[in-house]
């Protein structure tokens, strides 16, 4: 039709020559991509086929283009380069397959075998974790927390049923894998999903420990949320990546656990999972109340002064070996500095509380953890808190003075159980009560997480202490830190 409206084929026939080269110009590409991705699936037939044959073609091609026309070929570029955009972002989800994806998966798995753990230097360290999430409908801000604190670092969330799949006809986590990863693009945080069947949860988490991750990016912290007796409510539904359109939350999701349900785990089998992880030479994190963290008010707010961030880098539970510069007080420097690089929380001030007692030289204290800062290129103001009432309570339940035997004896021992015995639950209100205390009111806490004891029946003990320090806090991190995480040099 065109030709009869121009009169002429002259007009028109560097136009459709210009159209059909790149025609095949765009074959040679594609066949070119299928080349270079491996895929077994593409077995041309042609003998004298190698990705040489197809780059000659797109040479050959895009050359006698603009030899013809270069205006025509122009335009033509120009029309592909605006029909593959209007496909990339209008067209709907096809089952034609995605070269890009084949592409990807070549150069990750190329990536992925250059990646050698044995050249790791703590230089180039970085948050790699793993959030175990029993019901996402109660864990959305923890999620979205996490994300802001892996530091482009790997992010896995581990989900684990309680099933035998001897007892069952098909794997049930198939189906629940769509549902997943629709909650990891609406949350739209960068993280991997895990799913797994034991017969119990500690040894769900023992299996994603062992078999999370890929070479070098595997999880070197585990992420927990506390065990309490608080009611999980139903963040999901009001979440603003749902409340947001008018569709249904199309996620598969169990609704919460009631109130009088019970749990499934046990307090034992909750430490059991803290020690199972440092044994395995991971960090721990234990989160508490971070479903209470409202960040698009904290930290959106206009109002001075700006949220903060307050970071107690001591053993709160053993104060007779309080000291700032070991490795889990280094590693809760860290992931506290590290939550501050974050974007969404580069206005929070870091707030460094400094536990003295007198006649100890506070100010030389103060100053020798400005100079620790300073060499680990972190900026955060040092707050002196006495806590001298505090620890006379301890002291006195103890009936000794500090440097007796007793404090030798538990300076021996590696996870120190006598010490969980003898920590009375007045001293860890009264460590509660300190904390609590300090102002301005934080938007989220950082406290160092002891050992669990070396003897399981202590176990319940050891949780009961952690709930009575953080009891009343707000959003807490209790922080466990193996691993030397921080450098001086550049």
């Amino acid at each position: 039709q065109l030709v009869l409206f121009s009169g002429k084929l002259n007009t028109i026939a560097g136009v459709v020559t210009t159209f059909f080269l790149l025609v095949y110009a765009t074959v040679n590409l594609a066949c070119l991509a299928l080349e270079w991705a491996s895929a077994p699936n593409f077995r041309p037939t042609f003998r004298y086929f190698t990705w040489h044959t197809c780059l000659l073609g797109i040479a050959g091609c895009c050359v006698m283009m603009f030899l013809i026309s270069p205006v025509s070929a122009s335009a033509s570029l120009g029309f592909l380069l605006l029909l593959l955009l209007a496909l990339h972002y209008l067209s709907p989800s096809s089952t034609w397959g995605y070269i890009s994806q084949a592409l990807i998966f070549h150069q990750v798995r190329k990536y992925l075998l250059m990646l050698d753990v044995r050249k790791d230097h703590v230089k180039f360290w970085r948050p790699q974790m793993l959030l175990m999430v029993q019901n996402p409908r109660g864990s959305t801000r923890l999620i979205d927390f996490v994300n802001d604190l892996k530091k482009s670092g790997l992010y896995v969330l581990g989900h684990i049923e309680l099933q035998d799949l001897d007892a069952l006809p098909s794997d049930p986590l198939q189906p629940q894998q769509d549902s997943w990863l629709s909650l990891v693009d609406k949350l739209n945080v960068k993280a991997f999903v895990s799913l797994t069947l034991a017969p119990s949860v500690r040894h769900g988490v023992r299996q994603l420990l062992f078999t999370s991750g890929l070479g070098g990016m595997r999880p070197n912290t585990l992420v927990l949320g506390f065990y309490d007796d608080a009611v999980p409510q139903d963040g999901l539904a009001q979440h603003p990546a749902f409340t947001s359109t008018r569709e249904e939350v199309p996620l598969g999701f169990p609704p919460l656990r009631a109130s009088a349900a019970p749990k499934l785990l046990s307090p034992r089998e909750y430490v059991g999972i803290v020690a199972d992880a440092l044994k395995m030479l991971r960090n721990v994190l234990l989160a508490r109340q971070l479903e209470s963290l409202d960040k698009a008010w904290e930290l959106r707010r206009a109002a001075s002064p700006p949220p903060s961030i307050h970071v107690w880098p001591v053993n709160l539970l053993r104060p007779d070996s309080a000291r700032y510069a070991d490795t889990c007080s280094l590693f809760l420097l860290q992931m506290a500095c590290v939550l501050n690089m974050a974007r969404a929380w580069r206005r929070a001030r870091l707030h460094l509380f400094l536990c003295v007692e007198a006649g100890t030289m506070p100010h030389a204290q103060e100053e020798k953890l400005r100079q620790l800062l300073k060499d680990l290129r972190i900026q955060a103001q040092i707050h002196l808190v006495p806590w001298d009432a505090v620890t006379r309570l301890h002291w006195q339940s103890r009936q000794g003075p500090p440097g007796g035997p007793a404090e030798e004896e538990e300076e021996e021992a590696v996870n120190f159980p006598a010490n969980t015995t003898q920590v009375t639950d007045e001293y860890i209100c009264a460590a509660n009560r300190l904390v609590l205390e300090q102002s301005p009111v934080p938007a989220v806490r950082f406290l160092y997480l002891p050992r669990p004891p070396a003897d399981i029946n202590l176990y319940p003990l050891y949780l009961h202490q952690l709930e009575l320090l953080t009891r009343g806090l707000g959003p807490t991190v209790l922080v466990h830190g193996v691993s030397a995480v921080t450098s001086t040099q550049l």
